[in-house]
């Protein structure tokens, strides 16, 4: 019971507030209900050219938005892109008609599923920084992030704990 009340307290003042983008303990302001929470990019090796970046976008309006652009100084270009397997192949597409996020809902961008690709990186992502991205909606507009990287074994020891704490 403490648990819901708490969860319908949190909802409503989310929804009392406009768009806060939350990446690490930055909160950055936009127009409409677009809150984006657990933003982080993934560690580089030196040469590689393109990073991704993943995060939960929620949307506390009462109609749908859409994730349709994004930008990045630490990159030549952002996209959007859906990751899928196909008879044992990984495939990565560019949505080129942006991410759908649903009305009084969420979408989570991930690695192996929907993310964001910083293609053309100007250096290496590196553990501890952060990357400065823009998030362009539809309806909510421009919302600015500092994405923390983080690095390759942060993030299996992350998921290990995950799947530890289902048991």
């Amino acid at each position: 019971m403490t648990r819901s009340f708490a969860l319908a307290a949190l909802l409503a003042l989310a929804s009392a507030t406009p768009a806060l983008a939350h990446a690490g303990h930055d909160h950055h302001k936009a127009t409409g209900q677009v809150m984006v929470m657990d933003a982080w990019a993934r560690e580089t090796a030196p040469a590689q050219a393109n990073g991704g970046a993943f995060m939960t976008i929620m949307n506390h309006a009462a109609a749908p938005d859409r994730l349709i652009s994004g930008g990045s100084p630490a990159a030549a270009k952002v996209e959007l892109h859906t990751m899928s397997m196909d008879g044992g192949v990984m495939r990565m597409r560019q949505l080129t008609d942006g991410i759908a996020i649903p009305a009084n809902g969420m979408v989570e961008l991930k690695p192996g599923a929907m993310h964001i690709m910083l293609i053309g990186l100007k250096g290496p992502l590196k553990k501890g920084e952060t990357v400065k991205l823009v998030l362009r909606f539809e309806k909510a507009g421009a919302v600015r992030l500092d994405v923390p990287v983080r690095g390759i074994g942060e993030m299996a020891a992350q998921k290990m704990d995950m799947n530890h704490g289902a048991h």
